[in-house]
């Protein structure tokens, strides 16, 4: 139970916490993977080489506990995090394991200041938190297990087509080898694909996003081939050893960053590869023939790199609805296509009433962000979609 005591035990040791920084996270996860290394088969070990995750990770933690006496104010991104859980199939003995080593770090780092009232307090609080994402992560696993289509854990899925979108995008087709139904999602969701690359030591999973909308027969993803020695673990492995006829197991759909079922204009913003929950989108929209306005704008190096550039023409010149494109490299020899950096002030908005969507590089997405705000688009009106460990713009 946390008590009113534990709540400003917990709230007193936030500065301790912002001057240990990542390094409380670092070491938390050197312990969990030296401990229990089977979770190395679930972790994406390639955010653990670049600092993503242990930043993702030290940011909840900190937002956790300046907002322990109102969690209502995480709500969304509890949400968040569950959904993605779910796509790695968590399960409650997992937050067994990480609770252990979050105290054990604590009392590591903070030998003096971890006392036994702190250690209760923290330890409290974590049961607390665990319970919160334990009881929402049971309630996805059932509801998609219960739907038409759906499942529960993984399921076998045949990949039937590759599809070369764009100079480093290619989409993956898959069909369920049981050759049942598959489970409805919603545009702008993801799904968890998992399987063990050549010459990985460990199974991986990572989420994609769906780009196209719902069909009861297969799912699409479209993934980037991502270049450097860091990166592309998965992506790779993809384009170059999956082959058609090759299985894969596939965890089912989730995602909280959706359309919001309203009449206001929506307003697609991506770049790069963020363009895959934005081409789902406007698929979806078309498909309920939608009758608020659309706009569609979307940034990337050079039209070689431009994904489903032929099929957004068609969409959105079928419907009536805007779009523009923007080619950093200077290129710009089409109609509705501009070169250079992304440029709200060339296209009209509808800054007041309408739902803006953004997808695509942390940083392009907050500068994204911080543009519509200066325009006076309101913050509650802009909604985006991180790749990887979450990230607040």
């Amino acid at each position: 139970m946390l008590t009113t005591e534990h709540i400003n035990i917990v709230k007193s040791t936030i500065p301790l916490l912002e001057s240990g920084g990542t390094a409380i996270t670092e070491h938390f996860y050197k312990r969990l993977f030296t401990y229990n290394p089977e979770l190395k088969d679930i972790f994406n070990m390639s955010n653990q080489e670049t600092g993503r995750q242990k930043t993702a990770l030290f940011e909840a933690i900190l937002a956790y506990a300046k907002n322990i006496d109102n969690l209502a104010v995480l709500k969304h991104a509890v949400e968040r995090i569950t959904q993605k859980h779910t796509s790695f199939y968590i399960q409650p003995e997992h937050y067994q394991v990480v609770g252990l080593h979050l105290i054990e770090t604590l009392r590591k780092l903070l030998p003096e200041q971890f006392t036994q009232q702190v250690e209760d307090a923290w330890t409290s609080a974590y049961g607390v938190l665990a319970t919160i994402f334990i009881n929402r992560e049971e309630e996805l696993y059932s509801e998609r297990a219960a739907s038409l289509g759906g499942w529960r854990g993984k399921r076998a899925f045949c990949l039937v087509d590759k599809i070369v979108e764009s100079e480093f995008v290619t989409s993956f087709i898959f069909e369920p080898m049981d050759q049942q139904s598959t489970m409805t999602h919603q545009a702008g969701q993801f799904i968890g694909i998992e399987l063990t690359p050549k010459d990985s030591k460990h199974v991986e999973i990572r989420q994609y996003s769906l780009s196209t909308t719902s069909n009861g027969k297969s799912y699409r993803i479209s993934v980037k081939r991502e270049l450097g020695e860091k990166n592309g673990l998965m992506s790779n492995h993809l384009h170059d050893n999956l082959k058609i006829g090759d299985l894969v197991d596939l965890h089912a759909p989730a995602g909280d960053f959706i359309l919001i079922d309203d009449t206001a204009p929506v307003v697609l913003i991506s770049a790069g590869v963020g363009i895959t929950p934005m081409q789902a989108m406007l698929e979806e929209l078309a498909k309920a023939n939608a009758a608020q306005p659309v706009h569609y704008l979307h940034a990337c190096e050079n039209s070689a790199q431009h994904s489903f550039e032929q099929r957004t023409h068609d969409l959105c010149n079928k419907n009536n609805w805007q779009y523009h494109t923007w080619y950093n490299n200077g290129e710009a020899i089409k109609p509705n296509t501009s070169q250079g950096l992304i440029n709200f002030k060339q296209v009209n908005l509808p800054k007041d009433d309408g739902n803006f969507y953004l997808c695509g590089p942390v940083e392009f997405m907050k500068f994204a962000k911080e543009e519509l705000i200066k325009l006076g688009v309101s913050d509650s009106r802009i909604h985006y979609e991180v790749f990887g460990p979450h990230s607040t713009l």
